[in-house]
């Protein structure tokens, strides 16, 4: 710019500036004016065209489309990389590459190579073709040949162990004699522990109760089951709200812990009104109530009840049925309305559900007076 503003004056480089575009307006115009077709090349075109003279530029050797050719990248020698395009740097890295051991699997493996640039793999992408020694193969699966499970030497190793039956005692079998009579081992040794938990089997009841007995193997083993008659020194059933630790303990299925939590929430609650109370006590399992419920029996005119209308809050916060939140309603509750007459008036003040008034309403005493 210097060395034109000494060899032109201000005056003439000022009009050279404004010359050269009105030439080049003038120039469009003539065109288009010659050449109604003509027109100039869009934004987009002029970059298209500049990308190809910089590719032009980078590959010396591309030769438009027509250079282009398939090949493999695991087998191509370097000449025929350079005649694709590469440069000699690019085509030794390629030639490296394999010469570690790797190899090109699949087409976006020579992406991977570090000498390769995104715009190259593009334009080579679709001449890429992996020989079949090196491509990528699927997992084989392996077929197995089908398994028909045959049922007769299990039928034969069963009904060649059997014994004839006979009539036996169900109370002295072993389990060795129970699995040659029909039950598997398994079986046997179930049914052996269920008879020695209930301290014996006395009828076809009990033994039908027993889970691993199905119907049909109870209507085969019927008639050949032999059980003692009841003798009159038999244990009698246990009154449940009157027995001590040691009545409770000598009760099949009841130990000593379950004897002093048995104890506990009787004081608790009350005393037992019914027999499914039991069920309530921690460490009692289904199993054991099944069995304990028939050495028992429950006399509801045992039970203490509560005064609902004068006990001492420390009273009524211990019962089971009485929770915290019941508790502080009933309380407020007495303490505005000054007490109730009927159950049915704890569930209108909103203090029980109706479940909740039926299971604690035997455990209740309405006193109109507060007793000495």
């Amino acid at each position: 710019m210097k060395r034109l503003r000494k060899i032109f004056t201000s005056n003439e480089f000022r009009g050279a500036l404004i010359l050269i575009p009105s030439l080049i307006v003038c120039s469009i115009v003539l065109r288009r004016a010659l050449d109604p077709g003509y027109t100039p090349h869009p934004p987009y075109e002029a970059a298209s065209l500049i990308d190809s003279l910089n590719t032009h530029r980078r590959y010396p050797n591309d030769v438009k489309g027509d250079s282009l050719f398939v090949f493999d990248p695991n087998t191509i020698d370097f000449h025929s990389l350079l005649a694709l395009g590469f440069s000699r740097n690019e085509a030794l890295g390629i030639i490296k590459y394999r010469t570690r051991g790797k190899r090109f699997e699949i087409k976006e493996d020579l992406a991977s190579c570090y000498t390769v640039s995104e715009e190259m793999y593009r334009r080579l992408e679709p001449y890429i073709s992996i020989g079949e020694e090196f491509a990528l193969k699927p997992f084989e699966t392996k077929e197995y040949p089908a398994y028909h499970y045959d049922t007769s030497r299990r039928k034969a190793r069963h009904t060649r162990d059997t014994l004839t039956l006979t009539p036996f005692r169900l109370d002295t079998a072993s389990v060795g004699y129970l699995s040659k009579i029909g039950f598997s081992t398994r079986q046997a040794e179930v049914l052996v522990k269920y008879r020695d938990i209930r301290g014996g089997l006395r009828t076809i009841d009990e033994l039908a109760e027993c889970y691993v007995v199905s119907e049909e193997m109870l209507a085969r083993l019927q008639p050949y089951l032999l059980f003692d008659e009841p003798r009159e020194d038999d244990p009698q059933p246990v009154e449940l709200n009157r027995a001590d630790s040691t009545a409770l303990v000598s009760i099949r299925g009841i130990g000593a812990k379950s004897a002093m939590a048995i104890i506990d929430y009787r004081r608790r609650l009350g005393g037992f009104h019914r027999l499914e109370q039991l069920s309530e006590v921690r460490g009692i399992t289904e199993r054991n109530y099944e069995l304990i419920v028939q050495q028992i029996w429950c006399d509801s005119c045992e039970i203490q009840k509560i005064s609902i209308n004068f006990a001492p809050a420390e009273e009524l916060a211990g019962h089971p049925y009485l929770p915290p939140a019941a508790l502080r309603k009933l309380l407020k509750t007495r303490q505005l309305k000054g007490g109730w007459t009927t159950i049915g008036e704890l569930i209108e003040d909103k203090i029980f559900t109706e479940d909740e008034a039926a299971r604690i309403a035997p455990y209740l005493r309405f006193d109109v007076q507060q007793p000495k």
